[in-house]
């Protein structure tokens, strides 16, 4: 297995690389901001793959911009050169790089330095030019408006949006760190003008972030969820809840209680329904009543229960003694009333999903006795 050098282990970026590649078994040697020049030395001596992550985008004095990334690059390169052992090396860069800004003037330094040491060593260089990027553990209120905005619209905090149509170009964490991982086995992702890409790249204005972040913190009380069926919209709700304060990964459900236990919604969703969950006490009966269009699923997790159905147009009752020591899912189609009936000694946990949100205007709900 190879041995991986990682310089700005501790960033973004690193963190997530890092914790990848020693799932997958890599022997990483990990350079952080107070390590020494000796420490480079040490592990370029010993590795067969550099990641170089490390640099500078936002520091007190403009002339660390070439200090940080095009000075430190060259360093690098300086020492995996004395080894001889044409060690391949990765640069994560910016689409700043180029720039008439000090940033993109050094990071396009930085660059520079790596395709010459690939001419003259031979070695193989892979130089990557990132878009804005985000996921967990991005550190907020520094350089991401994403983890910024996570962070703060999660504690109730203001955010500032200067241009609201302004479109942000994003890749996401997990297929960043995919596609150096492809380059550390030569299956690197070239673009058109010469530089290593992420092939999958989101775009979005800061209008419509910020409304989707406020629907992931909404959602929490409405109980709807959004659509999670594109990768963006999947990727931006797990990185919105990486930032949740730690105090505050739970929260209460509504729960309606009467005589025969209690009933609480649990989750909503406009494309996939609705789950809620009720507690009934022994020799009680829920239900009795049919929809036209709404489809239902019964499981009941705790207790012993019998659930009853009936076409409304006959007299033939169907019945399924459930349990939660055997569990079965019970669907319930539309057309057929419909019950369900703790025979036990102990209260009954049902969990039910309905192909949609309930509506009171239009409950498609009626009574009739099974």
């Amino acid at each position: 297995m190879k041995k991986i050098l990682i310089t700005g282990a501790n960033g973004f970026i690193g963190k997530n690389l890092a914790a990848t590649l020693e799932i997958q078994g890599y022997q990483l040697y990990k350079l952080h901001s107070n390590h020494t020049i000796q420490h480079l030395r040490e592990y370029a001596s010993k590795v067969d793959f550099v990641f170089h992550l490390a640099g500078v985008n936002r520091p007190k004095n403009p002339t660390d911009f070439k200090t940080g990334n095009t000075d430190f690059t060259e360093q690098l390169i300086q020492i995996l050169n004395e080894t001889g052992r044409k060690t391949p090396l990765l640069i994560s860069s910016s689409t700043q790089a180029g720039l008439a800004s000090s940033y993109g003037i050094s990071k396009k330094g930085a660059e520079e330095a790596v395709e010459k040491y690939g001419r003259e060593s031979g070695a193989r260089v892979y130089v990557y030019r990132l878009p804005n990027v985000f996921g967990k553990w991005c550190r907020p209120n520094y350089n991401s408006v994403i983890a910024t905005w996570c962070y703060n619209i999660s504690r109730n905090l203001p955010i500032t949006i200067n241009n609201p149509d302004s479109q942000l170009s994003l890749v996401y964490i997990d297929d960043v760190v995919q596609e150096f991982i492809n380059a550390l086995h030569g299956r690197q992702n070239e673009g058109i003008y010469g530089y290593c890409e992420i092939k999958k790249l989101f775009t979005v204005s800061l209008k419509e972030l910020a409304q989707r972040l406020q629907f992931f913190k909404d959602s929490r009380t409405t109980l709807t969820m959004t659509n999670l069926a594109g990768d963006f919209e999947r990727y931006l709700y797990s990185t919105y809840v990486s930032y949740l304060p730690q105090d505050e990964f739970g929260y209460d459900l509504d729960m309606k209680h009467d005589n025969r236990g209690w009933l609480a919604e649990v989750i909503k969703s406009e494309n996939a329904g609705q789950i809620f969950i009720s507690r009934t006490k022994p020799g009680i009966t829920r239900g009795n009543h049919w929809h036209h269009t709404k489809v239902e699923k019964f499981l009941v997790i705790v207790g012993e229960a019998v659930i009853r159905l009936r076409h409304i147009h006959n007299d033939h009752i169907i019945d399924y003694k459930v349990s939660g020591e055997n569990l079965m899912v019970l669907d319930i189609p539309p057309g057929y009333t419909h019950s369900i009936e703790n025979v036990g000694k102990t209260d009954v946990i049902t969990l039910f999903w309905a192909n949609e949100i309930f509506d009171p205007e239009r409950a498609d709900t009626y009574f009739l006795e099974v």
